[in-house]
């Protein structure tokens, strides 16, 4: 009888500890989330000074060794966009205007009125609907 009840409670001690846990859990995965949903999707401005002529209207800011400007290259090139590629390790023209335009991270895409940071294709989508 004594062996069935501390067995009880031990079990209930380890529910306990396992509750816990995932709310621990569920709060860091949470709290890692908080910057990207407090981070406007995108920035709207006049960028006209970044477009090296009147047709571009796309200009990705990106490094040769980023996964994600790889990514948002083919993504473009799918869609028959064509866009500028400023190398912000190559060039200290891109460097600089990655500068100005306070780049973070790259890709940096800029689309019509809007900057965009990192590759999302759904804000992505939103911007080229507007310029098209």
């Amino acid at each position: 009888m004594k062996d069935g009840k501390m067995l009880k409670q031990r079990m209930k001690s380890i529910a306990s500890y396992v509750l816990i846990l995932a709310a621990g859990l569920a709060v860091g995965l949470a709290a890692a989330n908080v910057p990207r949903w407090l981070t406007p999707a995108y920035i709207e401005g006049d960028y006209s000074r970044y477009f090296p002529d009147a047709k571009t209207k796309v200009v990705l800011y990106a490094t040769a060794t980023c996964p994600y400007c790889a990514k948002t290259q083919e993504y473009l090139k799918a869609k028959n966009i064509a866009y500028v590629k400023m190398d912000i390790n190559e060039s200290e023209k891109a460097r600089q205007e990655f500068k100005q335009l306070k780049g973070e991270m790259v890709p940096m895409i800029l689309v019509g009125n809007r900057q965009i940071r990192g590759f999302n294709p759904e804000v992505l989508d939103s911007a080229l609907e507007k310029i098209h």
